[in-house]
């Protein structure tokens, strides 16, 4: 069959298209941007169309001579007006959809109980509503937690647990969930492709425990070696202050957990098992919760970790790219620029750049980093414990601490955009560069945009520590590059 994926560079899209691939599928990809494909392991055997989904346009082309659009994508948004746009994207997505003869769209949402629900689990219940009424057989799948290497929820309950001796916590560890194992939603999701049209309606998915949230905080302690976590429950912690919480004692941004503390307010379990009449169990059955953890601390050692929440776009992170030198004309802009001279080889230099961040650090006053990951936590920016998905390996689109990756050209090149909350637009290059004769050199250059007064003055506010973390970090670099032993801060 010949299949659409939207949100194909999302946590269960980059999981779902190989899978696709194996079962036999052609698969379309639908993306903004082509470049974050470029280092994909299936890039180059997908059918690639780029646009925006809220262009009607832009979904038409995509969806010709589709027989099946898998909708994966939802906002993380915690303001403004996440809901009307979401519907809207829905509606130009069912519509042109239906005009193209789509023969079935399969969408992942949310399971929620009856009555109020959060904003968020509100949404994802409208844009199954749009889609199941398109006209176009739909199956929305509504699942609880996902548990899987990489995943926001699974991360969250990590970080929580392993910081944490003594769990202060919101009335909403009582609270019963029903889990489920990624590998089990990518089972239903690949199966739903395949079913007759007379399947159009929502159904439930699961895995075979339910639990209250802080049975899943120490089943995670248990599988991971640790003692189980006393645990308070505090009714004064909103979901606003809890979110603030989880934002400073883990990697999770504020951003992210919004959405994710509004929905762990309500009890999430199956009202129905309907699926096991449509789509049976996969061989050998649903995966327990202890044991999907498992699964996932052995994805996470061997460094085979395929999708990660790490590399979802940040709400109100800067996103455009860098325009070309000669576009700076006109604009106030900061540069710093550092060359340094080694004895390395490029490709052993290549390395150290490639390497930067995540566990190695940045090679300069690891507390002065450490200090502005902790600001921008405060201020709800990302923070620097982000890390990076893949320990030796970037590619475009990737998230590395507070940084994304704009562009990468491998053995030469590196450029990351600066996602921490700054007063402007910021970037950080390296360009490794052959020495005639031997060596390399390491060439380095931060740029600044700065938005107003405020701007201005931020940047001349650190000036003076540019000659200690930039010069700092280049010498460093290249240090590490001749002994070609990695310093890990």
């Amino acid at each position: 069959m010949r299949v659409l994926v939207t949100g194909a560079t999302g946590y269960i899209g980059g999981r779902l298209v190989p899978r696709l691939l194996e079962a036999g599928h052609d698969v379309r990809v639908f993306v903004r941007d082509p470049e974050r494909l470029r280092e994909v392991p299936w890039g180059d055997e997908v059918e690639v169309a780029s646009g925006d989904l809220q262009h009607a346009a832009d979904v038409r082309a995509a969806a010709q001579g589709v027989d099946v659009l898998y909708y994966l994508v939802h906002s993380m948004a915690s303001s403004g007006d996440f809901e009307e746009t979401e519907k809207r994207i829905a509606r130009t997505v069912a519509t042109e959809a239906r005009a193209a003869g789509v023969g079935r769209i399969v969408y992942l949402g949310g399971l929620h109980p009856d009555g109020p629900l959060s904003r968020h689990l509100r949404s994802r219940k409208e844009v199954g509503d749009i889609l199941l009424a398109s006209g176009v057989p739909t199956i929305a799948l509504q699942a609880g937690v996902v548990i899987g290497s990489g995943s926001a929820s699974f991360e969250m309950i990590r970080h929580l647990t392993e910081v944490l001796p003594y769990m202060p916590a919101p009335k909403w560890v009582r609270n019963f969930i029903q889990p489920i194992a990624v590998r089990d939603v990518l089972h239903y999701l690949i199966e739903s492709a395949t079913l007759p049209a007379s399947v159009n309606r929502a159904f439930d998915i699961g895995g075979p425990d339910v639990l209250r949230y802080g049975q899943m905080m120490n089943g995670y302690a248990v599988e991971a070696g640790l003692k189980q976590r006393p645990i308070a429950s505090l009714p004064v912690l909103t979901p606003y202050l809890a979110s603030q919480w989880v934002n400073l004692v883990t990697p999770i941004p504020r951003s992210l957990a919004v959405p994710i503390i509004s929905s762990l307010q309500y009890d999430a379990v199956m009202r129905e098992h309907d699926i096991d009449g449509v789509i049976p169990p996969p061989p050998g059955g649903l995966t327990g919760y202890r044991l999907a953890v498992r699964y996932a601390l052995a994805k996470m050692r061997e460094g085979e970790v395929e999708t990660s929440w790490r590399n979802s776009a940040v709400q109100g992170a800067p996103s455009d790219l860098l325009p070309s030198d000669p576009d700076w004309s006109g604009h106030t802009v900061y540069t710093d620029l550092r060359e340094l001279d080694t004895l390395a080889p490029p490709e052993a230099l290549w390395a150290v750049v490639e390497g930067i961040g995540g566990d190695n650090g940045w090679y300069s006053l690891p507390v002065a980093w450490a200090a502005r990951g902790w600001l921008d936590k405060l201020v709800g920016g990302v923070g620097l414990r982000r890390g990076r998905r893949d320990p030796d390996r970037l590619a475009p689109g990737d998230a590395l601490d507070f940084w994304r990756v704009e562009q990468i050209d491998r053995g030469r090149f590196l450029r990351l955009r600066a996602e921490m909350k700054v007063p402007g637009r910021a970037w950080l290059e390296f360009t490794v560069l052959p020495r005639p004769g031997g060596g390399s050199t390491l060439r380095q250059r931060a740029i600044f945009f700065p938005s107003g007064l405020g701007g201005r003055l931020y940047w001349f506010a650190i000036a003076p520590f540019h000659d200690v973390i930039f010069a700092g970090m280049a010498s460093s670099m290249a240090k590490t590059a001749v002994s070609g032993r990695p310093v890990r801060r």
